[in-house]
């Protein structure tokens, strides 16, 4: 089966292309390698799917290199040309949308990279996925499109019409556009809303990484919301 995975540089696109890698699927993985957090740690997972990237590729926005079944191409989802072009190539049997800008506190000082990113760029992946059809599309959605929601625990069905960051907002605003899409076009979709998730390789800025780290080196942990633990 050939896949597409977005964001294989990201922790969660990672350790899936690994796994899917192992189980003899051909995977075209894309990222931009964004600096939102330590672009190393991305270079770093990379190197462990065996693409070795060299400075000038480092410094290049747009390129593909190919390791094996691998091929990891650098490419921001604004770019809707060279990602029809990949799509169009590929004939992609599977795609799996990971790459997101994350962060619900950066959000607050940068809506518009949210936007471009996780709206626009989804709508990307969408028209792609219309043009040249695939059999199932799976995409990240979150955990905040709760929002305000006060029903726990958590159900599909809850309300998510009440977000209380951009980011948050963004993220339903692809649930959405999924919705839309599958209806009009016939896509198979299927949105999974992550919740704070951890292991090796793990983002930095991550819960679990940021508490174990305090912890560590006996720092207070940084505590939002006020205080308040709901």
């Amino acid at each position: 089966m050939k896949i597409l995975i977005t964001g294989t540089a990201g922790f969660i696109g990672f350790h899936l292309t690994r796994r899917l890698l192992a189980d003899g699927h051909d995977i075209v993985g894309l990222d931009n390698l964004n600096e939102y957090y330590d672009v190393n740690l991305k270079y770093a997972r990379l190197k462990e799917l065996g693409i070795c990237l060299s400075p000038e590729q480092k410094q290049s926005e747009v390129f593909s290199v190919r390791k094996g079944r691998l091929q990891f191409v650098r490419c921001d989802l604004t770019d809707k040309e060279t990602l029809l072009t990949l799509f169009r190539d590929n004939a992609f049997n599977l795609v799996v949308h990971l790459a997101a800008q994350a962060g619900v506190r950066y959000s607050l000082d940068h809506p518009q990279t949210y936007v471009d990113s996780n709206v626009t760029g989804f709508l990307n992946i969408l028209e792609a996925c219309r043009r040249y059809p695939v059999s199932h599309l799976i995409y990240a959605s979150s955990s905040s499109v709760y929002g305000l929601n006060t029903d726990f625990p958590y159900s599909e069905k809850d309300r998510t019409d009440q977000p209380v960051s951009l980011y948050a907002a963004t993220k339903k605003a692809d649930e959405m556009l999924a919705h839309t899409y599958s209806h009009l076009f016939s896509i198979p979709v299927t949105g999974l809303r992550f919740f704070t998730v951890y292991g090796p390789w793990g983002r930095p800025d991550m819960a679990f990484f940021k508490f174990t780290d305090a912890i560590l080196h006996q720092k207070s942990i940084e505590v939002y919301n006020h205080g308040k633990m709901a």
